[in-house]
């Protein structure tokens, strides 16, 4: 027996729709707040601006997120959530890129803070 053919638009083990991984990674409350800041044009994926919320995210991506206030976040995705767990298990998706000239920046002084 054959396995049927893949269907391209189905999420896989090698990537994730990136409002999905936003809400999983509890940088919002809702999923489609996630969507809404994407369509809006404020995000950036591989330094490329992106308004569709089912943009497909994989390890390794570069995602920059606004910060409340000013300036923005820029993070470089570890892993791709199976679920939208605690915080702990949400801090493990992604990490914190600093700025130039910062080091080791705290997400509670980031601006742009996880959802509890």
């Amino acid at each position: 027996m054959s396995r049927p053919p893949a269907v391209p638009d189905q999420e896989d083990r090698n990537w994730q729709r990136l409002d999905k991984w936003l809400w999983c990674a509890r940088f919002l409350k809702a999923r489609s707040d996630c969507a809404r800041l994407v369509q809006d044009g404020l995000i950036r994926v591989n330094r490329q601006p992106t308004d569709k919320p089912h943009a497909r995210l994989r390890p390794g991506d570069v995602v920059t997120l606004p910060r409340r206030g000013q300036g923005v976040t820029v993070l470089r995705i570890l892993a791709l959530a199976s679920r939208r767990g605690p915080a702990s298990e949400a801090r493990t998706l992604y990490e914190e890129i600093p700025e130039p000239g910062r080091s080791g920046i705290e997400p509670t002084t980031a601006g742009l803070q996880p959802a509890p």
